[in-house]
């Protein structure tokens, strides 16, 4: 949830290395973007948000249509953005086909309470559908991730199964340690934090700085530092060194900002990945509001093919709030004496 204001820090090594020299970034009236760095690149600096409740896969009702209606989604944008809308069970909004269904996977009730939204959401700028399209996922056209392979399906099926010990009685107790929960539950890393980044449910800010060397992203909910990129034409770190987040090099292509990362440790799961996941990222200000975000992941440890998506960021005033997981993370204690009295109640 949202947390009091704060100055966004950067680690001092990371600034001098990044040699970070924020310029201005003026928003101006236009269809075509108008600001550029001094230095000549597009200017993607700024507050961005990628807030939107169109799912990543389309869903299964909707597996022949790509694009809804402009009528379609006008209603459907009524309906998301009226006042008590659940922000996280309205995800699957697109997957309800009545109106009931609609009405329900829409509204809080006392049986389903999140946070108020007045605290975790802004209100003047609410939730809703930012494209016509039923799926962030573009290719494969059915707008769904690719099966897995069969070892990846292996992989994947002991992964759930360790995730759910207490349901299969599994022998791997993944409630013995804090060591053995998941990487949510311990503040380590989000799935939407990336890369591939994702829209997340709730503090969806993002702060882009740029200077003629680095590009830094800086996600406002995020276990880890912000993404310092390097343009210089490095190589990748070593294959021995392996982080949450990867190892990001980048470059441009003409308009857009093109991002390689690999390098990804054995405990990131991206939808299923090993250590053999490669994202590219492309981020293309197509007006002074927008900017254009595109990923292709491909891994052929995990996936029959690479897949991409896409989806806007939209730009706002700011500022980014204080994420503090660790700060005020109980789940993990508290997950645990609840497998500990469900083991003593079942003897």
């Amino acid at each position: 949830m949202r947390r009091r204001p704060v100055v966004l820090h950067l680690a001092a090594g990371a600034f001098a290395a990044a040699s970070l020299a924020v310029a201005p970034v003026v928003a101006q009236s236009g269809d075509a973007p108008s600001d550029r760095t001094p230095w000549g690149h597009p200017d993607l600096q700024g507050y961005w948000t990628s807030s939107t409740y169109t799912p990543l896969e389309r869903p299964e009702n909707l597996v022949d249509q790509a694009l809804l209606s402009e009528e379609e989604l006008a209603e459907l944008n009524e309906l998301l953005t009226a006042e008590g809308v659940d922000p996280l069970r309205a995800r699957s909004v697109l997957a309800a086909e009545t109106d009931e269904e609609r009405a329900e996977v829409t509204r809080q009730t006392q049986e389903n309470i999140h946070y108020d939204n007045s605290i975790w959401l802004r209100e003047q700028d609410p939730r809703k559908l930012t494209t016509r399209r039923t799926s962030l996922i573009t290719d494969p056209p059915n707008g769904r991730i690719p099966p897995l392979i069969p070892s990846a399906q292996e992989r994947e099926a002991i992964r759930r199964a360790e995730s759910r010990w207490l349901v299969y009685n599994n022998p791997v107790q993944s409630f013995d340690s804090h060591q053995t929960r998941t990487l949510q539950e311990r503040c380590l890393a989000w799935r939407h934090e990336g890369p591939p980044m994702l829209p997340p449910s709730y503090n969806d800010l993002m702060q882009i700085f740029q200077t003629e060397d680095y590009v830094v992203v800086a996600q406002e909910m995020r276990t880890n530092p912000p993404r310092i990129i390097p343009l210089d034409g490095r190589p990748h770190a070593p294959d021995a060194i392996r982080e949450w987040a990867g190892d990001s090099r980048g470059r441009w292509e003409g308009e857009t900002l093109v991002v390689e990362t690999t390098r990804f440790n054995d405990r990131v799961h991206f939808n299923g990945s090993s250590v053999g996941l490669h994202v590219e990222e492309r981020f293309t200000r197509i007006d002074d509001a927008t900017i254009r975000y595109e990923f292709t992941v491909t891994d052929p440890t995990t996936w029959t093919q690479p897949w991409t998506a896409e989806f806007p960021f939209m730009k706002r005033e700011g500022p980014t709030y204080e994420y503090a997981c660790h700060e005020g993370n109980y789940d993990a204690r508290h997950i645990l004496e609840v497998a500990r009295n469900l083991e003593a109640a079942a003897k």
